[in-house]
């Protein structure tokens, strides 16, 4: 909606979304928001937002039409040129006199969450302050609540994004009350929502800037309040235009990453080593099972047996190396008695020892496990973000965006909350079976103190960490598991535990073979006289 005061955008809802209450999905309405140029003309502080406008048009209300859009391609800009659809232009003038004028044009395409903003100076060089060198463009809006109130939720992800014309994104902190000014070339700022955002793009870039969050923390009406004080740059001209564009949609990756613009990094994929994988992996194969399959449980199944099949080869590396090391009980468990506690050195050097003649890697549990970590780690950021799972149900989880509930409690249990998750009980449960299991396949005297009731209490602890987070991903985790249970069993059946004692067993009879490293090593040691131990 725009309104002849101040020939702003008063209101911007989008279609086929709604709230978590069910009401029409509206990023921002009515007075809360301000929006328009500020600055001196004869002596006098001019805001544009305080005078009204002229529309150009003969109807109050544009409609921009186009052929039906098939599932997956809301928003793509590709398609919507192969396709065709309809393109239309409103201008907003505040007039001076009868040849100089203030415009706004906005343009709005088809099948599109890009909304053209363009701002036509024209005839009013002679009132401007002519020691003006820039125009300033405040926008600020009340962020209006549009998901369940969670603690690992909306306010988590609400905040000012903004990408330097050079350099990469940044953001204020979500969460709390902060501002910043931004003091080189900026090419956009965008008030940005966990699942939407509404950003101001610059055709070029805006010179500097001021950005302020207001976090009203427990309204349950507002997340908070958004401000960006804009300048853009006045040369004192007969007339001056600033190309401009708004995006007014959803965090979708392949909608904002279509731009080129790193509108993508407003979606949180996680750290460095972890966004290519849910770039690269993840995401398209979600997205190409999307294309086939409307139910988003059966999806999430699938992208699970996919990873699980893509890391078998490694799971299977480390429980093989894990029952090399339990072959080995008997000759630790001599080794524990004969050097005790007393001796730990030499305990070591003699483990160290057996492990190399029996030709066990102490390590070849572990690093197939740390390969894995990136992608288990990746859906911790994968399924919070995901829009597609927003208001999407599954079996009991109304929406696999945010937390499942079975049972609300009628108080608040501290870090854990006050509804009880059935997916993260599931999760927690069978993180510990699958844990029970995996110690008693591959028992070791090599545990660290403590250890064993490290494993136990981390699924606990991530029981509170995760009760209040998104369904989907307590899911994805709960069918992991199950999987690497099962996953185990097969192991057990298929892998000769006394095959790989005799194995190990006929190792320890071959003589020790030197790496060609230690053999250079001890050549040089010779040539040198050093007289070298047998």
């Amino acid at each position: 909606s725009i309104s002849t005061k101040g020939g702003k955008i008063r209101s911007v809802e989008l279609k086929n979304y709604q709230t978590h209450d069910s009401l029409p999905l509206v990023l921002f309405d009515g007075p809360n928001n301000s929006f328009g140029l500020n600055f001196f003309a004869q002596n006098r502080s001019i805001r544009t937002d305080d005078l009204y406008f002229v529309p150009l048009a003969a109807e109050t209300k544009l409609i921009v039409g186009g052929p039906q859009v098939k599932q997956c391609k809301e928003g793509n800009e590709k398609y919507n040129q192969e396709q065709g659809g309809e393109e239309k232009s409103l201008q907003m003038r505040l007039m001076t006199d009868d040849d100089s004028f203030l415009e706004y044009r906005y343009t709005v395409k088809h099948n599109s969450y890009m909304v053209g903003f363009d701002v036509t100076v024209t005839g009013m060089d002679d009132m401007i302050a002519s020691n003006s060198n820039s125009l300033n463009f405040p926008w600020a809006h009340a962020d209006p609540r549009l998901e369940r109130k969670s603690k690992y939720g909306e306010d988590n992800y609400t905040s000012v994004n903004y990408k330097f014309f050079d350099d990469d994104v940044e953001k204020l902190s979500p969460a709390k009350s902060s501002e910043e000014t931004l003091a080189t070339r900026i090419k956009w700022i965008s008030f940005k929502h966990l699942f939407f955002n509404s950003t101001i793009i610059a055709d070029d870039a805006f010179p500097t800037a001021g950005i302020k969050y207001d976090y009203h923390g427990e309204s349950d009406k507002y997340v908070g309040d958004f401000y960006a004080d804009i300048a853009l740059p006045y040369e004192n001209k007969p007339n001056q235009s600033y190309g401009m564009s708004f995006y007014f949609g959803p965090n979708h990756f392949h909608t904002l990453k279509q731009y080129d613009i790193s509108l993508d990094k407003l979606i949180n994929l996680g750290y460095s080593i972890l966004r290519p994988v849910n770039r690269y992996l993840v995401i398209p194969v979600f997205n190409l099972l999307r294309n086939y399959i409307g139910n988003f449980g059966i999806i999430i199944l699938l992208l699970t047996i996919f990873i699980k099949v893509i890391l078998l080869p490694f799971t299977y590396k480390s429980y093989l190396s894990q029952a090399k090391m339990k072959a080995l009980k008997p000759e630790m468990d001599e080794l524990n008695e004969k050097f005790g506690k007393d001796k730990p050195m030499e305990k070591q050097q003699a483990v160290m020892a057996l492990y190399k003649k029996a030709g066990v890697n102490p390590l070849g549990g572990c690093l197939p496990m740390l390969l894995q970590m990136p992608i288990l780690f990746a859906m911790f950021f994968f399924f919070p973000g995901a829009i597609e799972l927003r208001q999407e149900s599954f079996l009991w989880a109304k929406d696999l965006s945010s937390y499942d509930s079975i049972l609300n409690l009628p108080f608040t249990i501290p870090l854990y909350g006050a509804h009880v998750s059935l997916f993260c009980l599931l999760m927690t449960v069978t993180t510990i079976l699958s844990t029970k299991l995996n110690s008693q396949a591959t028992a070791s005297t090599q545990t660290m103190p403590g250890m064993k009731t490290m494993m136990y209490l981390m699924p606990v602890m991530f029981l509170f960490i995760l009760n209040s987070y998104p369904a989907g991903l307590s899911y994805y985790y709960f069918l992991a598991n199950l999987i690497t249970i099962g996953q185990m069993f097969l192991f057990q059946k298929f892998i000769d535990e006394d095959k790989i004692r005799a194995q190990i067993h006929s190792n320890k009879k071959k003589p020790v073979q030197k790496s060609n490293f230690q053999k250079r090593l001890e050549k040089i040691a010779k040539d040198r006289g050093v007289q070298l131990p047998k």
